[in-house]
This record gives C-alpha cells, sequence and structure tokens, in this order.
C-alpha cells in the first residue's frame, strides 16, 4: 500500500442538530443535574419512537440493565438465561442482583440467542430471559415470547445497540416485558453516557423510576420507603440525548448507506468472508458492520486488524463468549455440569460450539454517521488485498 491516506475510527459521533443550543439552554438556567425539562422530554419522545408507553432514563445502560432487573423482582438465587456472546454487561447486572446467569448458545448466522436452545437451560430458578438484539439485528422473539409464557419467565430486551430495529414490523424495545438501550458514545445516538428502561407494564415503569432516583417515594420528598440507587440521567445529557432523537431518523439513515456500501464493495470477497445477514423478519440497525473470516480463526483475524490498523483503519473483535471469561467460566461449568445431569447428557452443550467458533474470527468495521463510500471502498480494498494470503 502507499503512505497512509486515511484515518478512519471505528466510531465517530455526530452532532448535527439542536446539541449546543440545549446544552446551552440547559447551562443558562442551571438545571444541570436529572431535574429538568430535557430528561423529560427525552423520556417523553423515546417512549414514543419505540411505540412503547414510558421510558425511563437512566444514568447508561448498564444501570439500566440492572435497575429493570430489580423491577422484575430478581432475586439472589434466581437464574436468568442470557446470551454467551454478547456484552458483558448483560450478564454483570445479573450478578448485580445476587442471581446467576446461565449461558445459552447462539444462532450460527444472526448471532443473537438461539430460541431452539433456551428451553434445555431453564430450571425451577430460572425468573427471565435476556434477548439482545446483538450489533443492531433483532432476535427472533416470537419464539422466545413463547417460551417464556409456557414457563411464566419476563423477558428483558437489551436493545443498547439495535436503537430503531424493527421485528416483523414491530420495534424492538417494545416486544418484551420490558427493554433497555445505551446511548454510550458509539452508539447509534448518543449523550455519551445513558440509558433508558422501555416498557408498556405501568407497574414496571414505576418501580423503575422509584428504584432509580434513590428510592426516593414520589409523592412525598426524601421519603424513601425502598433502598434506591441513584442511577438518573442528567439534564445535560438530556439536552444531548433529545437533540439526537430529534435527528434519530437521518442517524438510522446513514447506518443503512454505510451498510449498504460494504454489501456493495465487499461482495466479491464472500468466498473468503462472511457478510452480515438481514432475516426476512428483520430491519437491522447496523449498529456495526461485522465480518467472519471463513477460513482461520483468532490469529489471522487479528493479523488482518493488525493490517488494517497500519493504514488508520480502526477494527475491533467481535465480542468473546462469556462463558470462557475468567469471572464467569467457572460458575458455567458448574452450571453446565448440572444441567448436563438433569438432563442425562442429552442436550446441553457446555462448550457452546456456535458463538465459541465464530467469535475467534470474527471483526467489527467501522461503522458511522462520519463515513463516506470512499472510506468503505479504501476498507474494502485493504481487505481484499490482505485477506488471501493471512499466514499462509
Amino acid at each position: 500500500m502507499e503512505a497512509l491516506t486515511k484515518n478512519i475510527p471505528i466510531a465517530s459521533p455526530c452532532f448535527n442538530g439542536n446539541e449546543k443550543q440545549y446544552l446551552m439552554e440547559c447551562i443558562d438556567s442551571t438545571r444541570l443535574s436529572s431535574e429538568g425539562k430535557f430528561v423529560h422530554e427525552f423520556e417523553k419522545q423515546f417512549a414514543e419512537f419505540c411505540d412503547a408507553k414510558h421510558a425511563l432514563a437512566c444514568s447508561n445502560g448498564t444501570v439500566a440493565i440492572h435497575v429493570a432487573l430489580l423491577a422484575h423482582d430478581l432475586k439472589p438465587g434466581d437464574e436468568v438465561i442470557v446470551p454467551t456472546f454478547t456484552y458483558i454487561a448483560s450478564a454483570n447486572a445479573v450478578m448485580y442482583c445476587g442471581a446467576k446467569p446461565v449461558f445459552v448458545d447462539s444462532e450460527p448466522d444472526t448471532w443473537n440467542i438461539d430460541p431452539a436452545k433456551i428451553e434445555e437451560a431453564i430450571t425451577e430458578k430460572t425468573k427471565g430471559i435476556i434477548a439482545v438484539h446483538i450489533y443492531g439485528h433483532p432476535a427472533d422473539m416470537a419464539p422466545i415470547m413463547e417460551i417464556a409464557k409456557k414457563h411464566n419467565l419476563f423477558v428483558l430486551e437489551d436493545a443498547a445497540e439495535a436503537h430503531g430495529a424493527l421485528y416483523n414490523g414491530q420495534k424492538v424495545g417494545s416486544i418484551g416485558h420490558s427493554s433497555t438501550f445505551s446511548f454510550f458514545g458509539n452508539k447509534i445516538i448518543t449523550c455519551g453516557e445513558g440509558g433508558a428502561v422501555v416498557t408498556n407494564d405501568s407497574q414496571i415503569a414505576a418501580k423503575t423510576k422509584l428504584l432509580k432516583g434513590q428510592g426516593m417515594d414520589p409523592n412525598r420528598r426524601y421519603w424513601f420507603p425502598v433502598i434506591g440507587y441513584n442511577y438518573r440521567m442528567t439534564n445535560m445529557q438530556g439536552a444531548v440525548a433529545l437533540a439526537q432523537l430529534e435527528n434519530i431518523e437521518w442517524h438510522q439513515a446513514q447506518r443503512q448507506q454505510v451498510a449498504q456500501w460494504y454489501d456493495k464493495h465487499l461482495q466479491d470477497l464472500t468466498d473468503h468472508i462472511v457478510l452480515p445477514v438481514e432475516k426476512p423478519y428483520a430491519h437491522h440497525a447496523y449498529w456495526m458492520y461485522s465480518i467472519l473470516l471463513k477460513k482461520g480463526g483468532e490469529a489471522e483475524r487479528d493479523e488482518l486488524m493488525k493490517r488494517l490498523a497500519k493504514e488508520g483503519v480502526e477494527t475491533r473483535p467481535l465480542f468473546y463468549p462469556l462463558h470462557i471469561m475468567p469471572p464467569y467460566e467457572q460458575l458455567h461449568k458448574d452450571t453446565a455440569a448440572q444441567l448436563t445431569a438433569t438432563t442425562k447428557g442429552k442436550s446441553y452443550d457446555a462448550t457452546l460450539p456456535v458463538a465459541t467458533s465464530f467469535a475467534a474470527r470474527g471483526m467489527n468495521l467501522p461503522t458511522h454517521a462520519n463515513m463516506d463510500e470512499d472510506d468503505v471502498q479504501y476498507i474494502a480494498a485493504l481487505i481484499k488485498e490482505n485477506i488471501k494470503n493471512l499466514r499462509a
């Protein structure tokens, strides 16, 4: 390759709306913390965007999962089904409650939790299922909801990466009993940090509001009937989040365009890489455009990432499966042994082979609204140049 000509980050926020105006309004009003019009207006409009009744803004996406689980009365000793292929916050929040995540393998094409694998992981201690819409592609929610109904479980959608994605025409976040979103700096819309719990259940909404606000009675100031948490979004975060939300259709369209460019310029490499899928039931939000090497493993993937980095292209590996992470490895082995004994070794596969395989071969390519087709073409050319001779 010639000398470095581009510097393309993996993610880059785009502020092209009322962000500065709303921030200055916030500063001039001195309403900086959780009590302010921008938080309340953002909650109202985000609920409408999700086609849901309630949205409760939080300080980040991880605490949104935690407080949502608490609102579902998750208690120590309970179990929650969690996909092994997800960001670690999905499982950590279960542990914050004193409960236990039970890991389930993925579908080989969407990389989402495999509904066919869920029931073999359910025990008498199971209280819920976390369905993560990984990288912006909706999980297959219909069978998940059927399983939950059959076993009297709650379903929490982790939609941190899927703002605006659709499942059979329905907005993710409005399908499960509750859902959570993240507005971290690399998400489709962002306020630096931030999150939200979305639900159509008024009781879940009321519990979430109580718990995220230190447990203070909404009708009796400084009276605390429960132990709560300081998980509130600030008015300054709300100002930026609201401005981003006002332009969310544009942000979504830009992601779709970037994905289309990748499809176009990587199409002749499908003998070497697997491109993202979009199932008939899905409208993919494309938080990240992610690919898999067809041959090789982690070493080859990392080598390709290094070569791209030398040419100014930042990439990321896919998430490591959670069942091999140090905090969870022994917990998973113990749980797997118990499940295998229960099923007489016929069902539960402790190795979770699907997620383990593709996680080692996958990488995220730059995906954000500040990219143009020249950027994508540049990245595709680098992949084409390097893919055929990786550790030959």
